[in-house]
C-alpha cells in the first residue's frame, strides 16, 4: 500500500501533470482540447497523459478518429482537495507568522522614531 501511494505521488509530482489532472476533473477531454487549456504542445501533453496512464491516472477512450482522455476513478478529486486543503491550511500559518513578525517589525520602528535613537550604523 505504500508504494501505490509513493507511486500515485510521483506521478502528481510534476506540476504539469496536475494540471492536466485538474482539467480532467470536470469530465472527457480530447487532446485538442487538453493542448488549448494547458498551453502545451501535443507532444508534451502526449508524454505527460503517457506518464499518468501508465499509472492509472487516466483511462484512454478512442471513438473513431478521436481520442478522449478522463480520469480513472474521481476519488482522485478527493485527493486533490485534500492537498488543497492541507496546502491552504499550512499557507494561512505561514502568513499569520509573516504578518507577526511585519507587525513587529513596524513597532520596534515606531518605538525608535518616538525614542529618538536612531537604528545602528551598519558601518558602510
Amino acid at each position: 500500500m505504500r508504494r501505490f501511494k509513493a507511486d500515485l505521488f510521483r506521478t502528481l509530482s510534476h506540476h504539469t501533470r496536475v494540471m492536466i489532472v485538474e482539467y480532467l476533473q470536470y469530465g472527457e477531454k480530447t487532446l485538442e482540447r487538453l493542448c488549448e487549456k494547458t498551453g502545451l504542445d501535443k507532444a508534451t501533453l502526449l508524454q505527460h497523459l503517457t506518464v499518468l496512464s501508465n499509472n492509472y491516472i487516466v483511462q484512454i477512450r478512442k471513438d473513431g478518429n478521436e481520442t478522449y482522455y478522463s480520469l480513472r476513478d474521481p476519488l482522485l478529486n478527493k485527493v486533490l482537495e485534500a492537498m488543497r486543503d492541507f496546502f491552504l491550511s499550512h499557507i494561512t500559518d505561514a502568513l499569520q507568522l509573516l504578518r507577526a513578525e511585519q507587525k513587529a517589525e513596524e513597532e520596534q520602528r515606531t518605538e525608535q522614531n518616538t525614542s529618538g535613537s536612531s537604528p545602528p550604523s551598519s558601518g558602510l
